[in-house]
């Protein structure tokens, strides 16, 4: 094991993307190599570390305590070697790049349009893939390598994990304004008397919302939960509906015949960030796409030590 010129260093690759996917076709696919390939990678593994790394549990391999305590340095290695192949500095209006984002469908409505906009006219050889989870997946995702940066809200931060804060949200409400008075708002009363609309992933009550509507007493009844904001207003008009989400996304449904309300109950605010794995801090690509996330969402510096 200490003479690196009698090991094909290769087999470090298998095993970052065995420990990181769990499966040995998940890894063949991830790493371009058949799965007799992989296998045999990994019996080679074995006899290398003299330990069975990954033992297979319920059609899943698990890794051994060995592998747990190589995991994290691996990975760190291998963020550190990609580095060296990184180019030094990035130019976003020639160089072509692709980047794996994660986030909400609500992080994708305030995000998405105006930073298109902005890589088509600065950085047009920047390809964006993006894809959708809970929140507890997409930092899983961030801290296994499988996605470079994830927005969204995220109450902790695992070890390794950067952050910047992106803006602070507070909530609204959303109805069909002929549906109220001249007012043009609700009081509790009249807001728990109406039905509700509820975005939410998993279509679960364990929401922001309706834990501040149990602080006070009261619970609402949700009549639709939906896991995307873009068909919400579509299902609001004409009916008496009421629909309560953060509030960045409904500056372009207020007019046209729906109705923007303060919510008739104190709902906490939430931050809304970016994060990223450490072993990204050095890639000057990444860094740029981070600052144009900041940039277009006005957010803060990152918080250290993480």
């Amino acid at each position: 094991m200490n003479d690196l010129a009698g090991i094909d260093l290769n087999l470090l690759v298998v095993l970052d993307a065995l420990l990181a996917e769990r499966h040995v076709s998940r890894a063949a696919v991830r790493l371009n190599k058949s799965q007799p390939a992989v296998s045999h990678a990994l019996a080679r593994l074995r006899h290398l570390f003299d330990d069975p790394l990954l033992v297979r549990h319920g059609g899943r391999l698990e890794p051994t305590l060995r592998a747990l305590e190589i995991a994290p340095r691996l990975t760190e290695a291998m963020g550190r070697m990609r580095s060296l192949l990184t180019p030094s500095g990035f130019e976003p209006a020639t160089q072509r790049r692709a980047f794996r984002m994660a986030m909400s469908d609500y992080g994708a409505a305030v995000l998405l349009p105006r930073l298109m906009a902005t890589l088509r006219q600065e950085a047009p050889e920047v390809d964006l893939i993006v894809s959708q989870a809970s929140r507890e997946v997409m930092a899983a995702q961030v801290a296994d390598g499988e996605i470079d940066l994830a927005l969204g809200v995220f109450p902790t931060h695992g070890e390794g994990i950067r952050s910047s804060l992106l803006f602070t949200e507070t909530f609204a409400c959303l109805a069909d304004a002929a549906q109220l008075d001249r007012s043009r708002t609700m009081d509790l009363g009249d807001y728990l008397a109406r039905p509700h609309v509820l975005v939410s992933l998993r279509g679960d009550v364990g929401n922001e919302i309706d834990v501040a509507l149990a602080a006070t007493g009261k619970t609402r009844r949700i009549c639709l939960a939906i896991p995307h904001w873009s068909i919400a207003p579509g299902v609001i008009r004409g009916t008496d509906l009421v629909l309560t989400v953060a509030r960045r996304i409904l500056s372009q449904a207020d007019g046209d015949g729906f109705a923007v309300f303060e919510p008739p109950f104190a709902i906490p605010p939430f931050d809304f960030e970016q994060i990223w794995h450490r072993r990204r801090d050095a890639d000057p690509g990444h860094r740029w796409l981070r600052g144009l996330v900041t940039r277009l969402l006005g957010g803060a510096e990152p918080t250290a030590g993480r």
